[in-house]
């Protein structure tokens, strides 16, 4: 056997991983580090641009392994998968018969889509390979079926062009992972793959309350900012343009073969039928499943180490699971630790970007043996996106998760060009959707963080005429 060893040791090559290694050796220049990944490419975050302070924008970039070394020399990048980790000998085997001893060990294994059937003609997207795939049968295809009303699905409906979509989703409006009707009835007229006129005049500023009856929106995963790099174009020579069926409130209940649909000369032979809880029978080439993830929390070794009711390795403030000196990050952990209140867990790229910086400190200092503290990240809820070409930025209690339904809404609504949402409870901000280029990401974290009481400004809090920035520079 191949022995190594490292004072840290990371396993998993996406953003929590990557971001942990680059971190340690910023923090610990002079000690080791090895970064395993079943993949040739790594991905790493650049053009970071913050935009207050816990709000940060980011690109994904998927990058060769060696260059992770090249700027970092003190990281060995390993390309192999782990069969095992011994714990009492804090060491990790490979399928290449490595046996790596570490210090400090950090899980940064992700998530997997999960698949609402086993079926061929079924994909979920997550990673390169699954996305690779996904394109090659969309080069032929006519006629696609998109399950799931998260991030990778909005994109998917959003950018792809020539092909028909039939889209399923389990909510009364599409987007609800994120946004509430509203915003979801402003991307709307994007589904009909039309440009929109522009009407700078503001539509609608209202406030409104909500009530106790009102139904809460929850949330689930969303995938990187993959649509940027892809082309999603195809077969325009057949279709003047994407028809997208949205099919709300329902989901697949069971796949039929074809050889079970009856022949019928006027119409086409799909490869594969979806029976929908609405009763409706749709044929199409492919179904794309993208409805949320489970973690990849099945590290032969890892047994014994306490995990969530997701499946995710449980993680206290320090990002250590329930062994010691071993450490998790990203989509694969659950926190398990008293949360601030403006915050809470999503697997979001944001968040494992975040988790896996923070568990490089926790590792270092608790490695030196000195005091830290907590990251401020995780005081406030923060994620920037994109979604149907317009810029998303979600703060704090978005959706007004925790708040038992008894909040105010200050809303502004300029068709084609921004919507503005605002969750307040007791005149204080609790949260904010700003979609578009509203400018307002900096002075809203700020109120939320600052908790000041915005009762006396009312409506006019967003009046066009008013620069709110200048109350509360």
């Amino acid at each position: 056997m191949n022995n190594m060893e490292a004072t840290f040791v990371i396993i998993g090559g996406g953003i929590s991983g990557v971001s942990c290694a680059e971190s340690i050796a910023f923090l610990a220049p002079k000690e080791s580090v090895i970064l395993i990944t079943a993949s040739p490419l790594i991905k790493s975050i650049t053009n970071v641009l913050p935009f207050g302070q816990t709000l940060t924008q980011f690109d994904v970039e998927e990058c060769v392994t060696e260059s992770l070394n090249s700027t970092h020399p003190t990281v060995t990048v390993i390309k192999d998968v782990v069969v095992r980790v011994e714990k009492k000998k804090n060491s990790v085997i490979t399928e290449k018969g490595k046996v790596i001893i570490y210090k400090k060990l950090c899980i940064c294994t992700g998530a997997r889509s999960k698949l609402i059937f086993d079926n061929s003609k079924i994909i979920g997207i997550r990673d390169t390979e699954s996305l690779e795939n996904f394109l090659e049968k969309l080069r032929s295809a006519k006629k696609i079926i998109v399950i799931g009303n998260g991030g990778i699905a909005i994109e998917l409906v959003h950018e792809i062009n020539g092909v028909d979509i039939v889209w399923v989703i389990k909510d009364k409006h599409i987007s609800a992972t994120f946004v509430d009707p509203g915003a979801a009835e402003f991307f709307q007229e994007k589904l009909s793959k039309t440009n929109l006129d522009v009407n700078n005049q503001i539509t609608k500023r209202i406030k409104y309350t909500v009530s106790k009856d009102e139904s809460k929106v929850g949330g689930s995963a969303l995938g990187p900012d993959w649509r940027n790099n892809i082309e999603l174009n195809v077969n325009v020579s057949r279709f003047e343009q994407t028809s997208v069926q949205v099919e709300y409130e329902c989901e697949v209940l069971k796949l039929i073969d074809p050889s079970e649909i009856p022949s019928d000369n006027d119409r086409e032979k799909w490869p594969i039928y979806a029976q929908l809880s609405n009763g409706k029978i749709i044929g199409c080439d492919f179904i794309v499943s993208a409805t949320g993830v489970t973690p990849n929390s099945n590290i032969p070794g890892l047994e014994s180490v306490k995990r969530a009711k997701d499946g995710g390795y449980v993680v206290d403030s320090n990002m250590e699971t329930s062994e010691k000196n071993i450490y998790a990050a990203g989509d694969v952990c659950t926190v398990g630790w008293e949360i601030a209140f403006h915050w809470f867990q999503m697997r979001l790229w944001t968040q494992a970007f975040q988790m896996g910086r923070y568990a490089a400190k926790a590792m270092v200092s608790m490695f030196k043996g000195e005091d830290f503290f907590q990251d401020f990240c995780f005081e406030l809820f923060t994620h920037v996106t994109k979604f149907f070409g317009y810029k998303v930025i979600l703060l704090g209690l978005f959706n007004g998760q925790k708040l038992d339904n008894e909040y105010e809404i200050l809303l502004r609504v300029t068709k084609g060009r921004e919507y503005v949402k605002l969750i307040l409870k007791n005149g204080k901000m609790q949260g904010a959707v700003l979609i578009g280029e509203t400018d307002l990401e900096e002075v809203c974290e700020n109120l939320i963080l600052n908790q000041l009481d915005l009762s006396a400004y009312g409506e006019d809090f967003l009046n066009p005429d008013i620069d709110i920035e200048d109350y509360f520079d």
